[in-house]
């Protein structure tokens, strides 16, 4: 494979076959025969293959709750040396305590590129999070970029789930369980302890990363998609537009280095094979891509501007019905109608904290300052809202329907404070005079 990324990588891309639906039991096989008939572990599984089930969830969780997969594999998972400590580079695990929670308004510009040769865990660098990792509770909010692919490499996350979201250049994710192929505008989840590789589907160009994007770690509940209450039996994000990898295995020899991410810290061994050797599977504990311009967007037709929990993607639950443990939101292309209503999303305190990105384009909230790569976050109870700008040409404007379709912005919502890491207090790309975005906005007030 390239050591950058390439053609071979985007070859292998446009190939891909998926499987269809969010939460289905699947089952895929890449050599016919290699499934097991009536039962999950025979005493001589097929092929000569060994069978191993992987859990995401406790045996006796309630069966809509259940994640679990039965793989069939040329090894078991269980052959490989001990594990030793690695450098944590960037990657910061909660609880996060090496700073204090911090009621300002911060935002950052995109991660800078890489001064040398970075894959996808090099590249990784936290922002924050909050919670426990060794309790499964909170998020982490990482941001990563790599201008090579993983060779020889492979990571999987102890800690929770990881939901990729590209921002420049796209991704193949060869997981153990198949192929994902995900690019700017699409999201990928890797389920909690899925092995996987990233291969970067372009070159890097002159002065900037060939991958650049965003990632939330769920250390929680895993993401699910969320009840759509008087909404509905359909909107949102629709189940089958979720699709799952068909099996594809490597049958190598040689070493592999295997990173694993547990109770915050990294450890890696080299194996004598590739750990993507599983040839066929079933189950519905799975990785998934999602094009976010497939989201139902469900909106006013009369006045006044929902709430964006309308714009919930995924969500986390928690112990606490409705509070999330956090929640993915996207504003995706949509028509603005609303009569007599400032469209714009409006000036807000919330009890809950987001971290927000852009993916593409322009958010219609902030007219200036907040770029594709850049983030902004807004923990609890801190007043946010539109800029000057934004406020003046929403107040002055002829309300028309008006169709937003030249930006693609998502937010990372989260039930507690998000605690930013000591790197993105002291990061260079750390926005100074945020605050300032709000300071034009004058006395109207006529009595």
């Amino acid at each position: 494979m390239s050591g950058t990324g390439g053609e071979q990588a985007r070859k292998t891309a446009e190939g891909l076959a998926y499987l269809s639906g969010f939460g289905n039991e699947h089952s895929s096989e890449a050599i016919p025969g290699a499934l097991p008939t009536g039962r999950n572990s025979p005493q001589r599984a097929p092929l000569g293959l060994y069978a191993e089930q992987l859990s995401g969830s406790a045996f006796t969780e309630p069966r809509h709750h259940n994640r679990r997969s039965w793989l069939y594999r040329i090894r078991p998972s269980a052959a490989h040396p001990r594990f030793s400590r690695i450098d944590n580079g960037a990657v910061r695990s909660g609880p996060f305590e090496e700073t204090v929670p911090d009621p300002n308004r911060l935002r950052w510009n995109p991660l800078p590129e890489p001064d040398a040769p970075t894959d996808f865990v090099e590249g990784l660098w936290t922002l924050g999070g909050n919670g426990d990792v060794t309790q499964r509770t909170g998020m982490a909010v990482h941001l990563y970029a790599a201008n090579r692919s993983m060779t020889d490499r492979v990571f999987s996350d102890a800690d929770g789930e990881l939901l990729i979201v590209p921002e420049r250049g796209g991704l193949l994710l060869r997981t153990e369980l198949g192929m994902l192929s995900v690019e700017p505008g699409r999201i990928a989840l890797i389920p909690r302890g899925v092995r996987f590789r990233v291969e970067l589907l372009d070159a890097a160009g002159e002065g900037e990363p060939a991958a650049r994007g965003y990632v939330c770690e769920n250390y929680g509940q895993p993401f699910t998609l969320p009840d759509l209450g008087p909404i509905g039996a359909n909107g949102l994000a629709n189940a089958r537009d979720f699709l799952a990898p068909t099996a594809a295995y490597e049958d190598t020899e040689g070493p592999v280095e295997v990173i694993n991410k547990f109770c915050g810290n990294l450890w890696s061994a080299t194996y004598d094979h590739s750990p993507l050797d599983v040839v066929a599977w079933h189950g519905n504990h799975l990785p998934y891509v999602y094009d976010l311009r497939r989201f139902n967007v469900m909106g006013t037709i009369s006045y006044d501007h929902p709430d964006p929990s309308i714009f919930t993607v995924l969500t986390s639950p928690s112990d606490t019905p409705g509070l999330a443990g956090v929640d993915f939101v996207v504003f995706a292309p949509r028509w603005l109608v609303g009569e007599d209503t400032f469209r714009p999303p409006y000036f807000h305190r919330n009890v809950m904290s987001e971290y927000m990105g852009l993916i593409e384009g322009a958010y219609d909230a902030k007219a200036e300052g907040f770029v594709p790569g850049g983030g902004s976050l807004h923990n609890m109870m801190s007043a946010h809202g539109p800029d000057r700008e934004t406020f003046d040409k929403a107040s002055a404007a002829e309300l028309k329907p008006q169709k937003i379709d030249d930006g693609l912005a998502f937010m990372f919502e989260t039930r507690w404070p998000v605690t930013a890491t000591g790197q993105a207090l002291s990061a260079g790309h750390l926005q100074q005079g945020y605050d300032d975005v709000w300071q034009g906005l004058q006395r109207n007030f006529r009595p």
